[in-house]
């Protein structure tokens, strides 16, 4: 029983990642918009099988640091002149904040980016790691490492919205979702940037309408994301130019 149960699940979990890639291929933008000018930050949004099910790996950031300190976010950070491209940025730094090698992670693809609050380009860099993964968290950068399954970003239990308005005036609505782990007995709160594109991951892997709405049509991911990203971009962008 022990060894059709191991091949069972094996071939489950093979199918599961299968599947995913799949979708997530037909979202990768490769280096479509990696050529605005915009100073460059990645994020790897780390997918693992646990239990049958897809499950995301983030990290909660120390409080020394001077920049959000304590907030939960993905490993990854700005990039730097050794790196040939946003992967290598993802790369380096999740092998920095958590001591993922590089080697470990089995990437898949680049998704439409976003724009943090301090105008840098994100890329999320997507991967597949092994549910076996110990992360040796660095304490100067991070305090915890957990995992939420991958569906509580559509059919959360616990989730919010918050109005935001950029510098650039470009005003919208942000996800926020607070999550009970039963590992660490504590709830973490994802919003903002982290919250966004785990929204999108899940979109695209899952192709189903989300329990909250949503600013994309759900009918063409593709255009409607990259549209909303352009439209954010080109509000940056004119003010920007108006304080020239």
């Amino acid at each position: 029983l022990g060894v059709s149960r191991r091949s069972f699940l094996f071939s489950s979990r093979k199918s599961i990642k299968e599947k995913a890639r799949l979708r997530l291929r037909e979202f990768d933008v490769g280096d479509k918009f990696s050529q605005l000018p915009l100073p460059k930050a990645s994020v790897l949004l780390p997918l693992m099988v646990r239990e049958g099910k897809l499950h995301l790996l983030l990290t909660v950031r120390s409080m020394q640091l001077r920049r959000s300190p304590g907030e939960v976010c993905f490993p990854g950070g700005k990039s730097e002149a050794i790196d040939k491209d946003e992967i290598d940025t993802a790369l380096r730094e999740a092998k920095e904040e958590v001591g993922l090698q590089p080697e470990k992670v089995e990437v898949i693809c680049r998704l439409v980016p976003g724009i943090d609050k301090m105008n840098h380009l994100v890329t999320p860099v997507v991967g597949f790691i092994e549910d076996t993964f110990q992360a040796t968290p660095n304490p100067d950068e991070v305090s915890t490492v957990f995992v939420v399954p991958l569906e509580y970003f559509v059919k959360p239990l616990n989730y919010k919205t918050l109005p935001y308005k950029t510098s650039s005036g470009y005003s919208g609505w942000m996800h926020c979702f607070t999550y009970d782990d039963h590992q660490h007995k504590t709830s973490f709160r994802i919003w903002g940037l982290t919250a966004h594109f785990a929204v999108f991951l899940a979109l695209v892997i899952f192709g189903k309408k989300p329990t909250f709405d949503v600013d994309y049509d759900l009918d063409n991911l593709i255009l409607s994301s990259e549209n909303n990203f352009m439209n954010l971009y080109t509000s940056l962008y004119e003010r920007n130019k108006s304080n020239l």
